[in-house]
């Protein structure tokens, strides 16, 4: 019998496979893109009290609102891509998305109750103001299996997008509309490949980038007094607001193919490396489930209405830099930590020890959602 050779601990390395190692760090590029994306969010609900009368103002909110949400819901399909239903990727689904939902979605009607509209009802089927992203975001990691076993997924993401849009009767349960409206972008997420989000980071895309802010802002200006809000929002069909249905199948893939364009213009002005704000991209849930108090609560107290100077250029800076600095803020490691029995819950007691050990050290809730599901 001939001898077996030796092989050495490099001979093996060299002719075993790679192994996939998880690595525990975090990459800073998208942390500080999911920052950057959530202070937008915060100054466009801002702008939203002094937008009237404003075109200049509508045109940016326009700009702003066709790639903030959407590059967080990509952000959050790209690092969906490994959930397939394991038992600890569903404790983490329940942990950071549908307990948050419910807390924050009770809390925001109490807070409505209370503040401005005493009949409000609390209805965990019609999500009020900012929850419906939860809601949203639980119903697309959880067919996430789904969408990654289709040979063409994002086809027919966006075929089911154009159907909703001209399909009134959806209803409210969920916000559906939203969320069958904004799946393509999520699914976008899921096909993506690292050596996209590398492609976005080249130095040509950057410099491309400003003429293409520029030019959408210009038709943005133009845009400004002839298109209605809700197009941006997705939350209702074309018949909803006037149009005739075949309207929305031609803004869905407008929209789509805008968001698209800006989210990755956006992207490649986000910095690589760790900046003074690349910690707090692990708090953006806490910042944005947070922050719609405070904007609502300005708007129900009667801010704006009794200061009319926030409707000047100097108050509109005025409201952006608040804005800005507050959802700063709201994103920190104290802040979060205060909230984390809210927004990232462990839950140990709920599950079972084979789940709760296979989650891993690291904390996940939405934050993460908007990060990993590993």
């Amino acid at each position: 019998m001939a001898e077996t050779p030796v092989r050495t601990r490099q001979d093996s390395a060299k002719s075993s496979p790679p192994v996939a190692r998880t690595s525990t760090k975090r990459d800073a590029f998208f942390d500080n893109a999911k920052y950057l994306a959530i202070v937008l969010v915060a100054m466009g609900h801002a702008w939203e009290p002094v937008m009237e009368g404003s075109r200049a103002t509508k045109a940016i909110y326009m700009v702003v609102y066709s790639f903030h949400m959407p590059a967080f819901i990509i952000i959050s399909g790209y690092f969906s891509r490994s959930y397939t239903g394991r038992p600890h990727q569903i404790r983490r689904l329940l942990t950071g998305i549908a307990v948050p939902y419910v807390v924050f979605e009770v809390a925001y009607s109490l807070f409505k109750r209370a503040t401005n509209d005493p009949g409000h009802p609390i209805s965990l089927l019609d999500p009020w103001y900012l929850t419906w992203f939860l809601a949203a975001l639980f119903i697309w990691r959880l067919t996430t299996p789904l969408w990654l076993s289709l040979r063409h997924p994002l086809p027919v993401a966006l075929g089911i997008a154009a159907l909703a849009s001209f399909t009134p009767n959806i209803g409210e349960d969920l916000n559906l509309q939203r969320v069958l409206q904004f799946l393509p972008l999520f699914v976008l997420g899921l096909v993506l490949k690292p050596e996209h989000f590398q492609l976005v980071r080249r130095r040509e895309v950057r410099l491309l980038a400003v003429p293409v802010f520029v030019g959408a802002l210009a038709f943005a200006y133009w845009a400004a007094v002839r298109m209605q809000n809700a197009w941006f929002y997705h939350n209702s069909a074309a018949q909803d607001q006037g149009a005739p249905w075949w309207t929305g199948v031609v803004m869905t893939f407008a929209m789509f193919g805008c968001s698209v364009v800006l989210t990755a213009a956006f992207l490649s002005w986000v910095p690589r490396r760790e900046m003074w704000f690349t910690a707090l991209g692990a708090g953006t849930i806490c910042g944005y489930l947070l922050h719609g108090f405070l904007v609502k609560g300005a708007v129900y107290s009667g801010i704006f209405a009794t200061n009319a100077w926030l409707n000047e250029p100097a108050g509109k800076v005025f409201l952006t830099l608040l804005a800005g600095v507050a959802m700063t803020l709201l994103c920190t490691p104290p802040v979060r930590r205060l909230f984390r029995c809210a927004t990232e819950p462990e839950m140990k007691w709920a599950f079972r020890q084979d789940a709760v050990s296979g989650a891993g050290p690291h904390r996940t809730g939405a934050g993460r959602s908007a990060g990993q599901a590993k």
